[in-house]
């Protein structure tokens, strides 16, 4: 046991994974967390690891998915976040989405009871230069420590819009015309292929709707919004509905892979939504983010049929996330170039998703306590998921142009077998194709990642 102590600033999925996986590493951890002191914008609890703008985890199938693949390994790695999210597992089809209160209160519970971590409930606006500290702070890091960032950087922060969807009460669904199903029944962790509730549109429906999405009342822009981009992965339903009339058509209102009971009409179009809450009595609209001003979301989403008479828990709304310059700003290990006690995890590095940034928590706690320890850290290869988001992250994108990022296979280097196809005539090498190139990724990242957890068990 070491007595020199881990700071770590900010609860989120992040700080908690960091604070996680540091402790049981052997290292003494104090954990910031801002929230009851002061809340944000988007927070509704003081629990830590609290989800804001959906309870979705995303796919949990590690063969053929990059999302579900750092799920496995996270999993491999004694992951807190992914321990209580498969402990608050909902139906949802092949993903992983959780029961929100349950998640947090139960990550929270298991960093108060951890005798290597103490929780601190105040605000940190000036980063200590005496002690190795992680940054956690996620999207929405507070003005004061904000501009202390950025006066050690030298930087101004990026950002871009997030948003949250609404939720509503399963019961003020007209069933009559809704039904229980996921996409093509697919079966997921915690589901039985009817995980998600379907309320069809014929094309008049949803042609009247996109209509009234395009000629809503939304909410002022301040002026700092105006001039933030926002992130393809998070759209608002209104910015999708302006690309074009068919554009939901071919997103998260895309008729496939579902049959409707009441009525032998194929959709022209399908809401979906999904299980919010362990009780099943609340769901949100999938993918249904908007600014739209609250009256216009009540006038307009009871359009859909068989939300005609829905009541609402919540609606939906914005906010914005920072995050900064990380292959500028950051070495390989995820430190600030210019003050290397200084690490940063999760979201404001410019990851995106819950997953991916619970992950860069789990390697920056990791990161730490080993520095700390006076242990060699080896970081994961390329080839696993982990080392692909890092690898992103700390170099693998232009910084001139760098934006949040999801785990994807365009991040993971080619695998060998493809480099060795012949040239084709075009010019171009044949490639792998579908499930078979997505699990050749998946196999040698499992792979390579546990060879890796047997050297580092052994360098430590």
């Amino acid at each position: 046991m070491t007595d020199q102590t881990l700071i770590i600033i900010g609860a989120g999925l992040a700080g908690s994974e960091a604070a996680w996986q540091a402790a049981n590493m052997g290292v003494k951890v104090t954990l910031y967390e801002m929230r009851p002191t002061r809340q944000t914008p988007a927070h509704q609890t003081e629990h830590c690891a609290e989800l804001v703008c959906s309870n979705s985890f995303r796919s949990d199938d590690a063969e053929y998915n990059a999302v579900g693949l750092l799920h496995e390994e996270m999993r491999h790695l004694s992951s807190l976040i992914m321990r209580e999210g498969d402990a608050a597992a909902l139906p949802a089809g092949g993903a992983l989405a959780v029961d929100r209160d349950i998640f947090s209160a139960n990550v929270t519970q298991a960093l108060e009871a951890h005798p290597n971590i103490t929780i601190k409930r105040e605000e940190i606006t000036k980063i200590p230069t005496d002690q190795p500290v992680i940054i956690a702070t996620g999207p929405l890091t507070s003005d004061p420590l904000a501009k202390h960032i950025q006066a050690l950087t030298g930087e101004e922060s990026l950002a871009f819009f997030d948003a949250i969807a609404p939720i509503v009460y399963l019961e003020s669904v007209n069933m009559n015309i809704a039904w229980f199903q996921s996409r093509y029944d697919k079966v997921g962790p915690a589901g039985d292929g009817k995980d998600y509730l379907n309320c069809p549109m014929n094309k008049n429906q949803y042609e009247t709707f996109i209509n009234e999405l395009n000629e809503a009342e939304y909410g002022d822009f301040k002026q700092w919004e105006k001039d933030t981009p926002y992130f393809e992965g998070c759209m608002p339903i209104e910015v999708m509905a302006s690309r074009g009339v068919e554009t939901l058509r071919f997103g998260p209102m895309k008729p496939v892979g579902l049959t409707n009971p009441h009525s032998d009409e194929k959709p022209y179009a399908v809401v979906q939504l999904r299980q919010d809450n362990a009780l099943g009595t609340l769901f949100n609209i999938v993918g249904f983010q908007t600014k739209m001003k609250y009256g216009e979301q009540t006038r307009i989403f009871r359009m859909i049929p068989g939300l005609e008479d829905c009541e609402f828990a919540r609606l939906g709304g914005m906010h914005r996330n920072t995050f900064l310059n990380s292959p500028k700003l950051l070495d390989s290990s995820l430190c600030l170039k210019t003050s290397p006690h200084i690490r940063f995890a999760g979201q404001i590095t410019g990851c995106e998703g819950y997953v991916e940034s619970a992950a860069m928590g789990l390697m920056a706690g990791r990161m730490s306590a080993s520095e700390i320890l006076g242990i060699d850290f080896v970081p994961p290869p390329h080839t696993t998921a982990f080392g692909a988001l890092l690898g992103h992250i700390t170099g693998g994108a232009d910084s001139e142009t760098y934006q949040p990022m999801n785990i994807n296979f365009g991040l993971f280097p080619l695998p060998e077998d493809e480099l060795l196809r012949p040239v084709q005539a075009n010019g171009k090498r044949k490639k792998l194709k579908g499930k078979d190139r997505k699990k050749v990724y998946t196999d040698r990242a499992l792979k390579d990642l546990n060879a890796w957890i047997a050297q580092e068990k052994i360098a430590a």
